[in-house]
């Protein structure tokens, strides 16, 4: 009988999304992270469950044909680069296997598999970083939370973001230094600098800097900005938030511009858009392009449809289709990223568009009463993916077709199980990898009625 700190021999024969390998030892699976397919290892045992085990690697005995060498020293100290140990063309194969197990397993349905869409960039594509702040052993430490904890890993150098982020950081240090500021204890809910928080626009250079505080002010404001931006001329917005909650939530509903603009800029599909601290934007911008295009294709717009846009954000795929529609109708609860939608819009000189600032399932419930009717749905949820609700809501507008963004294939998997039961069942899927090295990868499905409905 397996039991922890038992030293074992495994043969890794398959993986799993997040990127740990699995091994099987007496009928038992073993999860070992940090492994690829056909790794003979010896694995120390950490937890025993009933059917299951879960071990860290104590020797690679043989190596994976798939197995490099990770370019990030702490990667498995932060736990966020889980393939960071594998062949980038494998870790692809890995994803779009797992979504397709997800329809199968979860959804029961079995739509046309598209080749996923790899990213030309594994490293460095990120526009966004949210760094929580930490003081350990008198150090201050900025970089991300270790897997499954509130443990600062030091990373100020991510292989996952533009390099200028490092140098932002560094002087945003020297700052916290020189004029003494207080750092966050969640235990405690005491001290000031709980995030530094960074965008940037990856098409205009334009860098935003939001200092996430659990107060209303840091001191001496205007050092900070005079820090900043002589050091690096491309930071045009430097904003801080307020979040005076006892919450994991990164962000407040409070801003306050104290350099430059609320916004910065970007180009995405030929348009330009403004983009706030509390908007939603794809970090991933160059991948987003390709995610937003095969939305389009799914879409199949000739001009005459009415189009609407669930879970809008900043308008971004509404807006990129808005050329090839009768009309866009977007729907949000964020009310910055409304607003940003409506100014987005003037920004580009689309008059097509409409958006509307609510809960998605309500919101769809009131444009029936208005009895607007959508050719097609576009739907792009966050993680948790759509309410029954919003999946009845939708169904009831009877559109030609429903086009799902999902960046977690369970939920979007789950989902479309509950579209079938309603008469809508998904004909086609892509995965598109906007989240290299990670255990994240987006999916794009076409839901078409079912001819008996």
């Amino acid at each position: 009988m397996l039991k922890k700190n038992d030293i074992i021999n495994l043969h890794i024969d398959s993986c799993t999304a997040d990127g740990s390998g699995i091994g099987r030892h007496d009928g038992m699976a073993v999860f070992v992270p940090a492994t690829a397919i056909g790794e003979d290892i010896s694995a120390h045992i950490l937890k025993v469950k009933k059917t299951y085990a879960f071990a860290k690697v104590e020797e690679i005995q043989k190596p994976s044909e798939f197995r490099i060498q990770p370019s990030c020293p702490v990667y498995l100290r932060c736990g966020g680069c889980v393939f960071a140990h594998m062949d980038y063309a494998e870790e692809c194969r890995i994803k779009a296997e797992n979504v397709k197990e997800c329809f199968r397993r979860i959804g029961g349905v079995e739509p046309e598999f598209e080749e996923i869409i790899p990213s030309e960039k594994s490293e460095g594509y990120r526009n966004k970083a949210q760094y929580p702040v930490a003081i350990d052993k008198g150090e201050i430490r900025m970089g991300f939370f270790s897997s499954h904890s509130h443990r600062v890993v030091h990373c100020p150098d991510c292989r996952l973001q533009p390099k200028d982020f490092e140098g932002i950081l560094k002087n945003f240090e020297n700052y916290i230094k020189e004029e003494n500021v207080s750092v966050y204890d969640e235990l405690l809910h005491k001290g000031l600098l709980r995030h530094i928080y960074l965008r940037k626009g990856v098409a205009t250079g334009e860098i935003m800097v939001c200092a996430v505080i659990n107060g209303n002010r840091l001191p001496n404001e205007k050092k900070l900005v005079s820090l900043l931006t002589q050091a690096d001329k491309s930071i045009t917005s430097i904003i801080v938030n307020s979040n005076k909650e006892k919450t994991n939530v990164i962000m407040g509903e409070k801003c306050r511009t104290i350099f430059g603009n609320d916004y910065i800029t970007d180009i995405l599909c030929g348009l330009k858009f403004r983009i706030s601290p509390l908007s939603f934007y794809q970090v991933n911008h160059d991948q987003a392009e390709k995610l937003y295009k095969k939305a389009a294709e799914y879409a199949s717009l000739s001009g005459n449809e009415t189009v609407m846009d669930l879970y809008c954000g900043a308008g971004t795929i509404g807006l990129s289709m808005a050329n090839k529609a009768k009309k866009i109708i977007g729907v949000e609860i964020v009310p910055e990223a409304i607003e940003n939608a409506k100014e987005n819009a003037e920004l580009n000189g689309i008059r097509n568009a409409r958006f509307i600032c609510g809960d998605a399932s309500e919101a769809a419930v009131e444009l029936e009463k208005e009895g607007i009717k959508p050719d097609v749905i576009i739907l792009d949820p966050p993680r948790k993916g759509c309410s029954p609700e919003m999946v009845k809501s939708a169904v009831r507008f009877n559109p030609d077709r429903i086009v799902y963004v999902s960046c977690d294939p369970a939920t979007l998997a789950r989902d479309c199980a509950l579209f079938k039961e309603l008469g809508y069942t998904a004909v086609k899927a892509t995965p598109v990898d906007l989240f290299p090295r990670t255990g994240h990868c987006e999916t794009v499905a076409l839901m078409s009625r079912i001819e008996k409905y």
